[in-house]
């Protein structure tokens, strides 16, 4: 089954200049770096993929590590490109047949872009676990600092 272009650009162009594609991590114990991992064991792929999201909740980088073939890698390339710049309300309306449309992927290649939707929802989740840790730990600091007023006031 041939790749179209599309699959075949985005993948070459992984193997030749990763880094250029958005190949690799961040530091996971980065407080701003959302981190998504979802596999098929069907086929065997893996995608792991990692927001790094400003104070506005905009994605301002985007890296990944994707195992399995040609059409999960270039799921994964575009999802990068889908991904910079949106706000995480945005990336939410990011669909797994976006994915496939824009790679024209035949039928039997659809999981791929399922899978690159999945990833982006799983770092969305914990982008949002996260969020709702800090604003937790601030409202207990903040229900501290006033008991702490109150006593010595």
């Amino acid at each position: 089954m041939p790749y179209s272009k599309e699959v075949n650009d985005r993948f070459y162009g992984v193997l030749n200049n990763p880094q250029k594609f958005s190949v690799g991590r961040f530091d996971p114990k980065d407080p701003n770096v959302a981190t998504g991992l979802t596999g098929a064991p069907a086929c065997g792929d893996v995608m792991k993929l990692q927001l790094k999201l400003d104070h506005d909740e905009k994605i301002i980088d985007v890296k990944f590590k994707t195992y399995g073939c040609g059409s999960a890698i270039a799921s994964s390339t575009l999802f990068v490109d889908m991904l910079k710049g949106k706000t995480i309300e945005e990336a939410k309306l990011i669909k797994d047949r976006d994915i496939a449309k824009a790679l024209q992927l035949p039928p039997i290649k659809l999981h791929c872009s399922v899978l690159a939707e999945d990833s982006i929802k799983q770092a969305i989740l914990d982008w949002e676990k996260k969020t709702e840790y800090r604003k937790h730990n601030q409202k207990i600091s903040q229900i501290d600092e006033e008991w702490q007023n109150k006593q010595s006031g």
